[in-house]
């Protein structure tokens, strides 16, 4: 199911094939230790109510035999890392402890030991599989087929056949298999698996498609503009896979240390069967230093830290992708607990992105005459301000004739519409133009698009970025953490617009008409204050600040490609307030994991204290081990279930 190399990316196989193959597995894994319970059981009854039959031969070959069924896998594989050179390892542990126990004749600690620690890899096999069943969610958007118009025909093919430019059909329900432009007059779309959003979004005929988002009306027809494995699609599902593969720090450092602490505990051991011989003489005996050694062995086994860190963290990666939140490596759920400054751009992140006329004032013409004029004259402009006009005006059904268009670059466009002169613009185009007109438009803080009838002031209309929903609420809730000690918007924007929609959000430091490098330059005076920053954005052009942040967070549901690339964190759901969930679900994660580091160190020592002394059997030994780790299990899965 998981294949992984030490520090390389882990990658998930989900694939038919590859369940069919697990659930046999581990039907038979958990086969072999039931029965292992069950025959352990019954030598233990046999051996403590003395039964005639049940002596030595008998009750070696007894546990012997189980011990060969549920171990042997385990010392077949201490065998080949021994001989590979790799002989500090809880696989080489438990096999000497447990042969160990058969070789001073405690054969049902033996089996206990051994059955025990199978047992606990069952445990972490199972936790293992539902953080992958969050995040295989995600993945069965993945389509396998797609249908293609070849030459009037039909054609069903894999996407990653279908070139660029190929006419591609979406049946209603079906999901869509790769970016592209509707070519079909309108269709309606559920985007939730990119976006999180549940509502139907009407797109008409020029509107942008996503791969895996589902058609939920009539047949419809896509121009496809990106390759399969260029898709916005690919791209989140590549970043799932490598996911896993990148270690937290405190991760490194529990494996670190354990490669550290197996061959002192290992020697350690042997000390403990050796030095008592040169302290006690005469009164030295071998057994019993030896049992004390074996003790000491199994107690000393890091199996805790070594599942349960490692589970914790994947658990914390399922548990963001439920909700929508793509980490690109557990290093990263660390690194999200320590960020005290949260940067955010406004368009795109804070704001919709999507600009929309809020007011139309006119002076001496009908409004709606006004209104047609300019967004007759604005159709013929690809800017997204005269793309919300020409929405606005709804001139499809105009009968105005445009006989001479001229732009002006950043000041506005000229025409002749149906007979009139018409100007819209800034002021500086009326300006330019001779117009007089009222000078308050100066302070107002909106975007305005200033008109001019006849060489005569006309009115004007003013146009906003809607903010998005939770756009106040992720402000509110940021300002409740504790470490967070401050929040900053960063814009491109006029100055004027940045302080309104600072004002609505509560947001204190808001500074606008940065360009790519000015946002650069506030980062890094941040970050030479020693702040820990994470940086929202959406944007290609935020791509050089998510990589000069701490932590880069990318809006992956519309944002840009090159965002969503260089981005640490993506949000899929396009929900500024996932940053807060993001922040909780690391700090959660963290708790998680130093619980389980103070648990098992904590009980380890004590009962080693109480191994080397002589003062704990083999079954403390066996409890110590195996049942915290089971216990840092049991907690490490804790965080799957935790409401975000």
């Amino acid at each position: 199911m998981e294949n992984c190399k030490e520090g390389a990316a882990c990658s998930i196989d989900f694939s038919t094939e590859s369940k069919s193959k697990n659930r046999l597995t581990i039907s038979r894994a958990y086969l072999y230790p039931t029965i292992g319970i069950l025959v352990l059981i019954i030598g233990i009854g046999l051996d403590f109510f003395e039964v005639p039959f049940f002596k030595q031969p008998v009750a070696l070959l007894w546990f012997g035999i189980i011990y060969a069924v549920i171990g042997g896998p385990i010392v077949l594989k201490a065998f080949r890392l021994i001989f590979s050179g790799n002989i500090y390892n809880e696989f080489v542990l438990m096999s000497v402890a447990t042969l160990g126990a058969f070789f001073i004749g405690s054969y049902a600690e033996g089996v206990a030991v051994m059955l025990f620690y199978v047992i606990g890899e069952l445990f972490q096999a199972s936790a293992v599989n539902k953080a992958k069943r969050s995040i295989e969610a995600l993945l069965k958007i993945q389509i396998d087929e797609v249908i293609v118009l070849e030459d009037g025909k039909q054609t069903i093919k894999h996407p990653n056949d279908v070139e660029i430019g190929q006419i591609i059909q979406a049946k209603a329900g079906q999901k869509i298999a790769l970016d592209g432009i509707l070519i079909s007059d309108y269709a309606t779309l559920n985007t939730a698996a990119l976006t999180g959003e549940s509502a139907p979004n009407d797109i008409k005929k020029g509107d942008i498609v996503l791969a895996g988002m589902v058609n939920a009306s009539h047949l419809i027809e896509i121009q496809t503009t990106r390759r399969y494995e260029d898709t916005k699609l690919s791209k989140i599902l590549k970043l799932v896979h490598e996911a896993v593969g990148r270690k937290a720090k405190t991760q490194l450092l529990v494996s670190r240390l354990a490669k550290i602490y197996t061959p002192i505990v290992f020697w350690m051991a042997i000390a403990l069967i050796i030095l008592p011989y040169f302290f006690l003489g005469a009164d030295y005996v071998f057994t019993t230093w030896f049992q004390r050694a074996l003790i000491f062995l199994v107690i000393s086994c890091p199996c805790a830290l070594v599942i349960s860190i490692p589970l914790g963290y994947f658990g914390g990666i399922g548990a963001a992708s439920k909700n929508g939140i793509l980490f690109k490596g557990s290093n990263f759920l660390d690194l999200i607990t320590k960020v005290d400054t949260v940067v955010m751009d406004k368009t795109g992140t804070l704001s919709k992105g999507v600009f929309e006329v809020q007011e139309v004032v006119s002076v001496k013409w009908p409004k709606k005459m006004m209104v047609e004029l300019v967004g007759v004259l604005e159709q013929n402009s690809t800017h997204p301000i005269a793309e919300a006009i020409v929405r606005y005006a709804q001139i499809e059904q105009s009968n105005l004739k445009v006989t001479r268009i001229e732009e002006s670059p950043g000041l506005g466009m000229t025409g002749n519409i149906g007979g009139y002169n018409v100007l819209a613009g800034n002021t500086r185009l009326l300006a330019k133009a001779d117009i007089p007109f009222d000078e308050a438009l100066e302070k107002i803080e909106s975007t305005i698009v200033v008109v001019a009838i006849n060489n005569v002031y006309a009115g004007y209309i003013t146009i906003a970025d809607t903010l998005k929903d939770d756009a106040k609420k992720v402000v509110d809730e940021l300002n409740k953490i504790p470490n967070i000690q401050e929040i900053v918007m960063l814009s491109g924007d006029k100055q004027s617009v940045v302080n309104t929609v600072a004002r609505q959000l509560g947001i204190q430091k808001a500074i606008g008409e940065l360009l790519p490098d000015g946002k650069i330059k506030e980062v890094e005076l941040l970050k030479a204050q020693g702040r820990t920053i994470a940086f929202i954005g959406d944007g290609i052009n935020d791509a050089p600040v998510l990589t000069l942040s701490d932590i880069g967070v990318a809006m992956g549901g519309l944002g840009s490609d090159a965002a969503i690339e260089i981005a640490d964190v993506v949000i899929q759901t396009d929900q500024p307030s996932k940053i807060v969930t993001a922040i909780h679900i690391g700090k959660a994660t963290n708790t998680i994991i130093w619980q389980d580091i103070w648990l098992a160190l904590g009980v380890k020592v004590l009962v080693l204290i109480l191994g080397a002394l002589g003062m704990a059997t083999m079954w403390e030994a066996v409890i110590a081990d195996v049942g915290v780790a089971l216990l840092a299990i049991l907690n490490a899965v804790r965080i799957q279930r935790m409401k975000f």
